[in-house]
């Protein structure tokens, strides 16, 4: 194939998309690893990617959301690494917080095969000086926004002159976040002589200009593939606007599934429509630009956790979240771009489940429907309103609740000493806990509704690691709040219906 500047070669998606990881050129523990993570074999973005970005080649991706990108650029990235040498080599450049943070955790998942890599997050939202300390003890991969990561590199607490890896992590978003200039600022500062590989959703002129400016020769993947009509149900219903809100939670009864994402349009709707719900018994939280970062955490970890319902969001907010086991995806409000549209859409009917994507439509958005449509080749499936009845008489109310310890990696803490605490001294089944987050400061742990009081009494009057701790439970409705005696109510609920295939 031969290299141009502009335009990079396309290259469609790999017929060895779903071959093994035992294909490239990784080391033996790596590909261990990957086995015991449950990456068997990979995805077209990863099959069609993996190869040059190992090759050492500058890289621009497009594949849609949930593709596996990470892994994509994390296992060249992590392959160039000199661990002996303390100094940052490669980073990663997201739009979001939240995007930073699981591209984090995902990248430690991955380096777990070499025990002194050092992956930092340096996000904004946190105070300057502990990440200051963190970049004096070393990194050797940074993660960042880049509005935190031209701070530091201000303040000369980042220093890039090891740099051989330099990622742009969702960069059409980042460009309508408008990062523009700070991209060009870090991008001045690195290296010359590297690596630079770009993922985004979809290809603008921005892009398009990014690549000229700061990449060598690049090879481009383009993968097109679109949501597989048998995994995500696509369900339309025309609303006067009036009605909308109301019929969200018509939505969520008659469908009854255990996590929602639901998008808004601005952050107005995301207040209202977050009363709306729950004035109407729903466990409800709301994702938005005007959270603190450590409301913003605890938001996502109870959703993620699955003790909360419905998380309620606009797009800037939700852009990166990779939530498992979203069982819908409701749009409050038709999206003007049929791009966003088929992102949003993309974060239920992950891997091998299926997914509801309903869709509230009024009569001056006929428009952005029929675009929406054409978009997918697909026909637009309309259902009434009164079709909507509740499938329970019984509040829906999420599987899971989340304990919040005070105490993380900072007191030594890991997810194995608190699964231990509580199957231990606390009685709980190993099936009665769910997901373990430990953070820097605090530690969140899920566990089934019905023994959340009783985990918490026992877990406050135990010890971890052989000391006392203090932990409470986190209140989807009463802003952090202890949640009165209730929550340990144990319900019924019907599992969702599962699309029709």
């Amino acid at each position: 194939m031969t290299h141009r500047q502009t335009p990079p070669p396309v290259f469609p998606p790999a017929d060895s998309a779903g071959a093994s990881f035992e294909q490239l050129s990784l080391m033996p523990a790596v590909l261990a690893n990957l086995r015991q993570l449950g990456y068997l074999t990979m995805t077209p973005i990863q099959a069609a990617s993996l190869p040059i970005g190992l090759a050492g080649q500058d890289l621009i991706a497009q594949a849609k959301t949930g593709s596996g990108k990470t892994a994509a650029f994390a296992l060249p990235l992590l392959s160039n690494l000199d661990t002996s040498r303390f100094e940052v080599q490669a980073l990663v450049l997201c739009p979001t917080r939240e995007l930073a943070d699981q591209v984090t955790q995902e990248i430690r998942r991955l380096a777990r095969s070499e025990d002194n890599i050092k992956i930092l997050s340096l996000v904004g939202g946190s105070t300057m000086r502990p990440q200051m300390n963190s970049l004096e003890h070393g990194a050797h991969v940074v993660v960042g926004t880049p509005g935190r990561i031209m701070d530091h590199l201000q303040r000369e607490s980042l220093k890039l002159d090891a740099l051989n890896t330099l990622v742009l992590d969702e960069a059409d978003r980042m460009l309508d976040m408008g990062f523009l200039d700070d991209i060009v600022y870090i991008a001045k500062r690195c290296p010359r002589k590297r690596q630079t590989m770009m993922f985004s959703a979809t290809y603008p002129e921005g892009v398009e200009q990014l690549c000229r400016q700061f990449m060598n020769k690049p090879q481009e993947v383009k993968l097109t593939e679109r949501h597989a009509g048998d995994k995500i149900r696509q369900r339309f219903y025309q609303v006067k606007n009036e009605e909308r809100l109301e019929a969200v939670a018509l939505l969520l009864n008659h469908y009854r599934p255990v996590s929602s994402l639901a998008f808004c349009n601005t952050r107005q709707q995301c207040r209202d429509l977050l009363k709306v719900l729950r004035d109407r018994g729903f466990q409800a939280l709301a994702l938005h630009g005007e959270l603190e970062q450590r409301d913003r955490d605890q938001v996502l970890v109870q959703f993620a956790n699955r003790s909360c319902s419905v998380l309620v969001a606009t797009d800037v907010a939700a852009r990166g979240l990779d939530i498992a086991q979203l069982e819908a995806v409701i749009n409050v409000d038709v999206t003007p771009d049929p791009e966003v549209y088929i992102h949003r859409i993309g974060r239920t009917g992950r891997v091998d489940q299926a997914g509801w994507a309903l869709s509230l439509a009024s009569e001056n958005q006929m428009r952005r429907v029929d675009a929406i449509a054409k978009e997918e080749g697909t026909e637009v499936e309309w259902h009434p309103l009164s079709d909507l009845t509740p499938a329970s008489n019984q509040p829906l109310l999420p599987p899971m609740a989340t304990l919040q310890i005070l105490g993380g990696r900072k007191d030594k803490i890991r997810p194995g000493d608190v699964l231990g605490a509580l199957t231990g001294e606390a009685g709980l089944s190993a099936e009665q806990v769910g997901k373990i987050a430990v953070a820097e400061t605090v530690t969140y742990v899920a566990v089934a509704r019905e023994v959340a009081v009783e985990a918490l009494r026992k877990l406050n009057a135990g010890k971890l690691k052989g000391k006392a701790v203090k932990a409470r439970l986190l209140d989807v409705e009463g802003e952090g709040k202890a949640r009165s005696s209730r929550a340990n109510a144990s319900i019924k609920r019907r599992p969702p219906p599962k699309p029709a295939r």
